[in-house]
């Protein structure tokens, strides 16, 4: 009679997790989930990667920085601003630039791998937002990540004003400006906020608190619901032969999925470290310390806070008392705006879904030209976006182009109502045109360039038929209520082609 193998340490450690956590079962549910191949998925991965690269690189310098704003005289290596009254806050960032060694790069990198981290987030959700793939069971994986971009713009905001400089003061003089502007208790938020007159000597050491522990905490804590939601739901993926509602066709988690996404990390990690390292950004040496008394020329947010300025350097200077007290219009419309423009495209999923009825599942993405008026709306907002992240630097605009500044804003307070219009139409019209060339591709085929001359002296150009691969991509959509109207009131000579059995739906 034989003995039984005995198992190996290794399995007696695996059995003893997976009696406790289950991990054999997890894992057997999980590591072999499928995700769809296509480059627009990376988006989310350039999302995550720079979220970990600002964890590790913040960390890293919170070991030097010193968030005080009590007054030291500098003394160190660089030298104009030797002898200089100025915060710990700011002593400790030139410390850093220039005499712990790779703190420079480190801080750069920081910084980069923050303007990038909203790049993508941005970028993530409006392919999101332009493929539909916000709709239902993913609503409120979209908010988390809504939410998370939400933090994002004020955890940029507090790191930027850490260095206590004169370019993040002059933001810091901005936040308090809105803060004053909110009716009845703007000034008791201030006080509360500045723990005194502006500047006051607690808000680097409350900035810090929240951009390291509090905001961070947050984000993280969503960042781990929002990939726990993905597992969960299938994902979304573009419409192709053998792709339906009910299936995922790609790579395996594991070891596919998996390989592919560490080597993604380690190139996004070695591309910002190489933007760190060779393109200077926030040169706080050259602003030099905060007076409450000076401002520096020029000053800009980083980008993802520009269009906020823009609403505020566009916006007329209108003051109105009532009841004993002055609203500053100026200020305040503009601090209303802002959230609003960000709070439309959170709820935007419920808004959809109320007014299209639609309450189905969806797992397969659509192509923006045939969601015509979500595209438009998208295309509306972006343009809105962009105009008034121009508006945020008309006085760089007035100068480098050699125009009044008076001008620019006037030109600028106009596009804020005209051109997001004129491009939703646009828009719209595109993506029907666009539907209309895939109709008559699907009906006709492909044109070949090939004339041929029939019997009877007409000549004709030799269409090749699209395969089928083709026709289930252009076929497997739900088509505009307007096309369906234009061929119900005899407008286009052909007949509608009916979709195949199984490659598509049909709303009309």
């Amino acid at each position: 009679m034989t003995n039984a193998k005995q198992p190996g340490k290794g399995e007696r450690l695996a059995d003893w997790f997976d009696g406790r956590l289950g991990t054999h079962t997890l894992g057997k549910q999980y590591l072999r989930k499928v995700f769809p191949d296509h480059w627009s998925f990376l988006l989310g991965e350039i999302c995550l990667y720079s979220f970990i690269v600002l964890i590790l690189s913040g960390v890293w310098l919170t070991f030097f920085f010193h968030p005080s704003m009590n007054e030291v005289v500098y003394h160190g290596s660089y030298v104009p601003l030797n002898g200089v009254r100025m915060s710990e806050a700011y002593a400790s960032t030139l410390e850093i630039s220039f005499d712990v060694r790779g703190g420079l790069l480190i801080r750069q990198l920081h910084h980069w791998a923050a303007l990038i981290f909203v790049a993508a987030m941005v970028t993530h959700m409006m392919r999101h937002f332009f493929t539909g793939s916000f709709r239902k069971p993913r609503e409120l994986n979209w908010l988390f990540g809504w939410t998370l971009l939400f933090l994002g713009l004020f955890e940029g905001l507090f790191g930027y004003s850490l260095p206590d400089d004169l370019l993040s003061g002059t933001g810091m003089r901005f936040v308090e400006g809105a803060t004053l502007s909110v009716p009845i208790v703007g000034t008791y938020l201030t006080l509360f906020l500045f723990g005194g007159e502006f500047p006051g000597d607690d808000i680097v050491a409350r900035f810090y608190s929240l951009h390291i522990l509090v905001i961070p905490g947050i984000m993280a804590a969503l960042v781990v619901a929002h990939i726990l939601l993905v597992f969960y739901h299938k994902h979304t993926q573009f419409s192709g032969p053998g792709r339906t509602e009910r299936n995922v066709v790609g790579s395996p988690f594991m070891p596919v999925y998996m390989a592919k996404a560490g080597g993604f990390f380690f190139l996004v990690f070695g591309v910002l470290t190489l933007i760190a390292a060779v393109a200077t950004i926030n040169p706080v040496w050259q602003y030099g310390p905060f007076r409450a008394d000076q401002v520096s020329t020029g000053a800009q947010p980083d980008w993802y806070l520009g269009f906020a300025e823009g609403l505020v350097r566009v916006m007329p200077g209108w003051e109105i008392n009532l009841w004993g007290h002055t609203l500053v219009l100026g200020v305040l419309i503009p601090i209303v705006v802002f959230p609003l423009l960000l709070l439309f495209i959170g709820v935007y999923p419920f808004v959809e879904a109320r007014i299209t009825g639609d309450k189905r599942e969806h797992h397969i993405l659509d192509r923006p030209r045939n969601r015509p008026v979500r595209t438009g709306i998208g295309a509306a907002w972006i343009s809105l976006y962009l105009i008034l992240l121009a508006g945020g630097g008309n006085d760089i605009m007035a100068t480098r182009l050699h125009l009044s500044i008076n001008t620019v804003t006037w030109a600028v307070r106009i596009a804020v109502f005209v051109v997001p219009a004129v491009v939703f139409v646009v828009t719209r019209r595109i993506c029907l045109g666009l539907q209309l060339r895939d109709r008559e591709l699907v009906l006709h085929g492909r044109a070949t360039g090939v004339i041929k001359r029939l019997p009877h002296g007409e000549y004709i150009e030799v269409h090749q038929p699209l395969d089928q691969v083709r026709l289930h991509t252009l076929t497997a959509h739900e088509r505009p209520g307007e096309l369906v109207e234009t061929e119900r009131k005899g407008l286009s000579p052909d007949p509608p082609r009916r979709t195949p059995s199984g490659s598509g739906r049909s709303s009309s």
